[in-house]
Order: C-alpha cells, then structure tokens, then sequence
C-alpha cells in the first residue's frame, strides 16, 4: 500500500510539478547568469528579448537562424508576453496501464514601468495560481528590490520537480507526508527580496514574506530564506558553489486536520560545466522545530551532455530521506532520458525512470513529457 501511494504520488507530481525555469545546466555551461534571460533576477517565468532570442535561434536542432521573425514577445514597446505548456504520456510497470496527462499551463507578462523597473506575471490556467511582482534594479552596482507574490529563492532550480530537492512527492502533503522540499510552482510567498550581484563572482539575495498557503501573516510569522551562490571561472570551466537558508512554515497532516509547523532547511549546491558537459549537485537538510524536531535530508546529482545541437542525454539521481533516525524510509530515483529541441520553442523528453526502495516492488516509469513555449 506504501509502495502503490509512492507511485500514485510520483503520477501526480510528474503531472503538475513541472513548469519551466532558466535550466541550470544551460547558465553554468554557458557562464551565464539567470538575467541573461530572465526579467526575473533570480530566473523562471518570463524570459528577456535574448532568453526569448536563445529559444529560438540557438537551442533547437532546427531554427530560423535569424533575429528578425514574423512574430515576436513584445506588444509595443514596454510589453512582452509569453507561455509555456507541458503535457505528458506516461506508463506504470506497476499498473501496467498507459495515461495521457496535462500538466501546467502558464501565460506570462512583463510591463517595463521604467528602464530599471519592471512588473511581472504568471497565471497558471490550469491550476488557477497567481504569482505578480515588480522587480526595480536601483540599488547600488547590480542590485535590486522585488516586492509582490513570488517563490523564493533556494537551491539549485531544477526545472523538474519531482526531484527531492524540489516538491517531489507533493500529492503526500496533506495524507501520509511530505516527501520533497517545498519549493515547486504551487509555492509562493508575499513579501520582499533583495538581491546583489557581486561582479561576475557572487550573487547574494534574502527574503522575507509569508507562507500564503499557511494563512499565516508577515508581521506574525515571518518567513526567511537567504542564499549565497559563487561562479568562479577557471579558463574555459565553469563552477559553482553556494549554500541557502529558510526559516519557514509547513502544512503537517495532524488529528485536527492539516496545520501550518515552522521548520528550517539549509544545504549546499555546488556544479561544473564546460564546453557541452554539465554536473550539478544539491543537499539539504530539514528539521521540524515545531513538533518532534525531525530530521530529514535530501539530495540531487544531475549529468548532462550535449550530443548534438538541440539533443542532451540527462542523468539524474535524486534521494530523500524523510526522518533519519528511521531506517529503509529512503525513497530514491535514477532518471535516463533525452531531451530534444527539434525546432524553435519546442521540447521532447524520453524518459525511464527507475524507483528505488526497500523491500523493491516494480514499479519503474516510461515517460514522455512534451513542452511548448513561447
């Protein structure tokens, strides 16, 4: 029955956990920073004219070539709009049975108030979520204040949430548990960020808001999350090593019904990229102060190669352990597959996905995800 509501809840998370942020892989390969193509300073949502030009131009195995195109993101000469849309066909070992599944659905805008000011948005049309923020860069050198409804910033990004180091398992949340950290693109805060960008070295920003899916208020239980990333270049290598800090709320399955408990995460994320090769690594840890002080950990190491343009193989391996003080808890994946820009603004990912765990049940996973963007 635990094994049948794992696999229930990896379906689930592969359904809607999956939307798309600047690909990690991509900026530390490419020495680039997640404002190369993003309105957003910390990435995801809305990409810029040259994340919009990246797209289309550079990332697929067949594209125009060209800047100049029929159709473009912008709408005059301060507004730019864009989408993304994922879907999914997947097939269980386990039940043996194949589904077809939509999984999100965002339109995305940006509006430039100013040079240095910008307002952005994302609806999710499937799920009914908003997230809006304006973001001003006016602060010394290369920094800057976003203020509104946003995901703080944690971590390494992947864009994939099922990995631990994401949402993972979040169908659990409100059953048996939590098998992922909480960060997945049904999680926001309302509050303020600052952020600086300390040359081409370091990028330093801290957070504070509130949970809105706690009901808990910013003056009374404030929220925290800070996050530290270095990118130093040693000739044509690219690295990457930085460390993130939340104080923050979770929802807990009680007697009396879900319940918001403070916990805190801190972990370590560190990557390598050069030419058309990548590897990142991420570990966190987690603690429950409001209850039994649990403890619990989880972790990411991703491989990925470029075969061609527009073709990657990508190896993942995620792991979470969700108490340490129990044993054969762990739950744990290694994802082969491909992905496939075959021409501008569209993505194929075959993947298999083998599933871990003690006592072993089959219940490996045939993925195909499908991804349109503009």
């Amino acid at each position: 029955m635990k094994i049948f509501s794992f696999f229930f809840s990896l379906v689930i998370s592969l359904l809607i956990f999956n939307t798309v942020f600047s690909l990690p892989r991509f900026a530390i390969r490419l020495g680039d920073k997640c404002s190369n193509c993003h309105y957003n300073p910390t990435g995801g949502i809305i990409r810029n004219e040259g994340g919009w030009n990246f797209g289309k131009n550079i990332l697929s195995a067949i594209s125009p070539r060209e800047q100049d195109f029929t159709m473009s993101p912008k709408i005059g000469d301060n507004i730019t709009f864009g989408l993304d849309y994922r879907t999914q066909f997947i097939y269980s070992t386990e039940k043996e049975r194949a589904d077809f599944q939509q999984m999100t659905g965002s339109i995305y805008t940006n509006v430039a108030l100013a040079k240095k000011i910008n307002l952005i948005g994302r609806y999710d049309f499937i799920y009914n979520i908003w997230e809006a923020y304006g973001v001003a860069n006016i602060l010394p050198g290369n920094g800057y204040i976003k203020v509104g409804s946003f995901e703080p910033y944690f971590g390494i990004r992947l864009d994939d949430h099922t990995a631990y180091t994401r949402g993972g398992d979040m169908y659990l949340l409100f059953t048996s548990g939590r098998n992922g950290l909480i960060y997945n693109p049904l999680y926001t805060e309302a509050g303020l960020e600052i952020g600086y960008q300390f040359g081409d070295l370091a990028f330093l920003t801290g957070s504070v808001g509130s949970n809105l899916t706690s009901g808990r208020t910013l003056t009374k239980d404030p929220t925290y999350t800070a996050r530290l990333e270095l990118d130093p270049k040693i000739g044509k290598v690219n690295l990457l090593f930085g460390g993130s800090y939340a104080l923050t709320d979770l929802i807990q399955a009680t007697p009396n019904g879900p319940e918001a408990m403070s916990a805190y995460f801190y972990g370590f994320f560190t990557g390598i990229g050069y030419k058309r090769f990548s590897l990142l690594a991420e570990f966190d840890i987690g603690n429950d102060v409001s209850s039994d002080s649990t403890k619990s950990n989880y972790s990411m190491a991703e491989l990925a190669y470029v075969i061609i343009l527009g073709l990657e193989a990508v190896v993942r391996y995620d792991r979470v352990d969700p108490n340490t003080s129990v044993n054969n808890d762990e739950l744990q994946h290694i994802i082969l597959g491909f992905e496939w820009f075959p021409y501008s603004f569209i993505e194929i990912r075959p993947q298999y996905r083998f599933i871990l765990e003690d006592p072993k049940v089959s219940n490996d996973a045939v993925v195909i995800q499908f991804h349109f963007w503009y």
